[in-house]
Parts: structure tokens; C-alpha cells; sequence
């Protein structure tokens, strides 16, 4: 009889939170991929192909030969001239750790109507906010440019992509992107910036949660707990503390073609030396451009296993890539250039460590050109048996660089060197694209220097959890104290 009650509350229980649907809740825990290396070997395959096959077309189809970079990434989506009424083949198109990310891919789109932020707690249809909240996948966009200034955070749900291609749209303010918890977020084509520390206030998580945010740390974009991952073509600047951090066991990220300056404490990657969760993290790092005004942390690790290849490091201040708990760092086919500073040349960094115990991390250094004295520390016994099957395919040469990270950074309007053209909105609510320069005006307002659908909020689900504690306790509690 017992069991019976049981199972009857588990059946409550169970129904209670169906119609939230995995979008909602995320408590499972990040599991890693079981052979990081093959992964690894994945991404070297597929730059090696886009390079060869821009290559080879490149005196045959000029057009063609023209739109592809060697980015495997940019040409998975990019040469297709009808690309913004097939928007959602981006999520077909990461690499890396972050390759299952889904986003908002097979879900409606949401169209962004309105910048403003008023409301953490009861946002407005709309709003970006009421978006990122909703359970089911959305794929967001934005009809014009936007200047979206936050109040609090921006605590995402699972599955939804925020595609910024055709317009210039800035996020700014409190907190600024929190994803915690969650699963399956794209982030595309965004500028973030100036972000700083927001909190002591209730904001809303999903459709039928909202709680008590204690102070943010005033990050970029916060990985907090979360799995598959895929930040591409954003420009990052200007946060109070980091600009992208991923912390307690959040893995399968890929950080892609993103513009990071102005900055101190960049990329943290790891909650703390003794958090061995994180041991599970897994994140790539490709074709970004760290620019102008950097000072550390690109990434600072703890913990894990990152994967860091062609990237640009356009000079730091104290050290390129640090790390301290035993990460593994496989460097291949980046460019390191190193400050005038006699003193900061290293590109590596062992965190408050002594020699006698990082000579046996796994740091490795493959491929990549080091310009202007700049130096890696690589370490690790055994080395060359660990990355064996890493190296079965050649990382791409640096040489390259230039040519893979062309287009970092947001791309068209409001990008810096490239204009893919104008999302609009069509009649009905339709889809439509402008090509050409953008008409609206006010576009200095837009920097990254300066000092919707109709869907209510469901019902609460916490209701119905109501429902199956009191069947539980009439179920189950009260039989056993009548028979005491």
C-alpha cells in the first residue's frame, strides 16, 4: 500500500512539471565527452577542409572562392545568399565542445519589439527579457538596431538563440547574461559591454519562477552550471569583471569568432582549484580576436581540458593563457604577440604555483607563431602519447590567421569591416532582409566605446506541485502517524 502512495505522489510530481518540458529545468549534471581528443581532431578536420576548399576554388568559381574564408564555421552558413529566411541552419554549424548546442533551432521565432528593460520581474511581450524566460525554443531576432539597457540580469531558459545578423544591437547594464542551469543557448552576432554589478532585487528566472538575485559579479556572459554552450560573433568589452566567465562544471562550450578589448580579468574558466567538478569542463576557443587594451585571463583555467586554436592575441599586459588545478591547455595554430614589456614576453602563466607541480600539467603549444619575442611554456610527461590522436590531422598554420579571424567580431551593421545587410520584419509578421546600408540614424549611440510574439506567462506549475506535497502528505505522512 505504501508503495502504491508512492507512486501515486511520483506520478504528481512528474505531471506537475511536464508541461515545463527539459527547456525549464536542467538539473541533471554536465556530463563531459568521453574522448576530448577526437574533438579536438574534429576541428582540425573541418578547418582543414574550409581552407582547402577555398583554396581550390579560388581561380575556378571566384564568386564562391570569394565568400569562402577557410572559417569552417562562417562558410557553413555564410554563402548561402538566402541565408536570412534559413536562419536557423546556424545551429548546424558550431564546432568544437559546443557543437550540440541547439539553441532555439526547430522552435517559432520571436521577433524583439521592444529595447526597453522595466520590469525583472513581470517583463513585458515584447522585451527581450520575456523571451530568454519562456520555456519552449526560440530562435530571438531583432528587426532594427537596439540599445538594450538591463536593469538586472538576463536569466535565460534552455534552448533559445539570440541572433543578432542585420542589425546592431548592444546589451549593456545590469548583470548582463546569466546562464545557469540551463542547456542548449546560441549566442550570435551581439555587442556587450559595459556591464556592471546589479542585484538585491527579485528578477525572473522562467514562466513561473522568479526569486531573490543576491549582487552579480557584473560579467559579460555568466556559464554558471550549464552545458552546451556556443557563443560566436559577439564583440565583448568594457565589464566589471569578466567578460565571458564558466564556472561550476559547466562544459561543452565553444567560444567562436568573437572581438574581446578593453579589458582586465577576460575569460575564467573554473570555479577553484579544489572544485572537481570542473574537472569535467570542456571548452574550445576558436578564431577569436583578442584585441586592443587586454590585460589577462584569455583564458585564465582551472581544471578541464581547452582546447585553444587560431586565435589572434594581439598583445596583453600580463599573460596570455594562465591556469592553475591541472587544466590540460592544448594550444595549436594560434598568434601570440607579446608586449614591449621585457617582463610579460610569456604567453603562459602558472597561477600560484610551484614548478614541482605544474611540470606534469599537460600544457602543449602546437603550431603556433610567437611574434615579437612572445614564448610558451609547454609541460606535461608523456605529452606526445596524450595528444597523439590530437595531432593525427596538423593544426592549420598560423600563417593563416589573419584569414581565419577576418570577420571577428559582430558582423554587418554596427560590425567592423563587414556588412551582411538588414533583418527586417515582414508583413504579418513575416520575415524579410534589406540589403544595403542601414537607414535609421542614430548609429553613434550604438558603440562599443561609449562612457515579439504574444505568448502569456503560463500558469504557475508551483500550483500543481502544491497539489502532489498535499498527496503525499495525505497519502503517505498521515497513514504512518496513525500507526504510531
Amino acid at each position: 500500500m505504501l508503495f502504491m502512495n508512492f507512486c501515486i505522489v511520483l506520478f504528481f510530481c512528474l505531471s506537475s512539471f511536464a508541461p515545463l518540458g527539459k527547456a525549464t529545468f536542467n538539473l541533471t549534471f554536465p556530463i563531459p565527452h568521453p574522448n576530448p581528443d577526437e574533438v579536438v581532431h574534429d576541428v582540425q578536420r573541418r578547418v582543414n577542409a574550409s581552407v582547402s576548399r577555398r583554396q581550390t576554388l579560388q581561380f575556378t568559381q571566384e564568386d564562391e572562392s570569394n565568400c569562402l574564408t577557410g572559417n569552417p564555421i562562417d562558410d557553413c552558413w555564410k554563402c548561402d545568399p538566402n541565408w536570412p529566411n534559413n536562419r536557423q541552419r546556424l545551429a548546424d554549424c558550431a564546432i568544437g565542445f559546443g557543437q550540440y548546442a541547439l539553441g532555439g533551432k526547430g522552435g517559432e521565432y520571436y521577433i524583439v519589439t521592444d529595447s526597453s528593460d522595466d520590469d525583472a520581474v513581470n517583463p513585458k511581450p515584447g522585451t527581450l527579457r520575456y523571451a530568454v524566460i519562456q520555456p519552449e525554443p526560440l530562435w530571438i531576432v531583432f528587426p532594427s538596431n537596439m540599445l538594450i539597457k538591463l536593469k538586472q540580469e538576463l536569466i535565460f531558459n534552455s534552448y533559445k538563440t539570440l541572433d543578432g545578423r542585420g542589425a546592431n544591437v548592444h546589451i549593456t547594464g545590469g548583470g548582463c547574461i546569466t546562464l545557469q542551469y540551463i542547456s542548449n543557448v546560441i549566442i550570435h552576432n551581439i555587442h556587450i559591454h559595459h556591464c556592471y554589478q546589479s542585484g538585491e532585487a527579485n528578477v525572473r528566472s522562467s514562466t513561473t519562477h522568479y526569486g531573490w538575485r543576491t549582487k552579480s559579479d557584473g560579467d559579460g556572459i555568466s556559464i554558471f552550471g550549464a552545458k552546451d554552450i556556443w557563443i560566436d560573433h559577439c564583440s565583448l568589452s568594457h565589464c566589471k569583471d569578466g567578460l565571458i566567465d564558466a564556472v561550476m562544471g559547466s562544459t561543452g562550450i565553444t567560444i567562436s569568432n568573437n572581438f574581446f578589448s578593453h579589458h582586465n580579468e577576460v575569460m575564467l574558466l573554473g570555479h577553484s582549484d579544489d572544485y572537481e567538478p570542473d574537472s569535467g569542463m570542456q571548452v574550445t576557443i576558436a578564431f577569436n580576436h583578442f584585441g586592443e587594451k587586454l590585460i589577462q585571463r584569455m583564458p585564465r583555467c582551472r581544471r578541464g581540458y581547452i582546447h585553444v586554436v587560431n586565435n589572434d592575441f594581439t598583445q596583453w599586459e600580463m599573460y596570455a593563457i594562465g591556469g592553475s588545478g591541472n587544466p590540460t591547455i592544448n594550444s595549436q595554430g594560434n598568434r601570440y604577440t607579446a608586449p614591449i614589456n621585457p617582463n610579460a614576453k610569456e604567453v603562459t602563466k602558472r597561477v600560484d604555483t610551484s614548478e614541482g607541480d605544474w611540470k606534469d600539467w599537460n600544457w602543449r603549444s602546437e603550431g603556433d607563431i610567437m611574434v615579437n619575442g612572445a614564448f610558451f611554456v609547454a609541460s606535461g610527461q608523456g605529452v606526445e602519447v596524450k595528444y597523439e590522436k590530437a595531432y593525427s590531422v596538423e593544426p592549420k598554420s598560423a600563417v593563416l590567421i589573419e584569414q581565419l579571424v577576418m570577420h571577428a567580431g559582430v558582423l554587418g551593421v554596427g560590425g567592423r569591416d563587414n556588412n551582411l545587410g538588414k533583418w527586417s520584419s515582414g508583413a504579418g509578421g513575416g520575415t524579410g532582409f534589406n540589403s544595403g546600408d542601414d537607414d535609421d540614424g542614430g548609429d553613434d549611440d550604438y558603440s562599443d566605446y561609449m562612457s515579439g510574439s504574444n505568448m502569456p506567462l503560463s500558469k504557475p506549475a508551483l500550483f500543481s506541485l502544491f497539489i502532489a506535497l498535499s498527496s503525499f502528505f495525505l497519502l503517505y505522512i498521515t497513514p504512518q502517524s496513525s500507526m504510531l
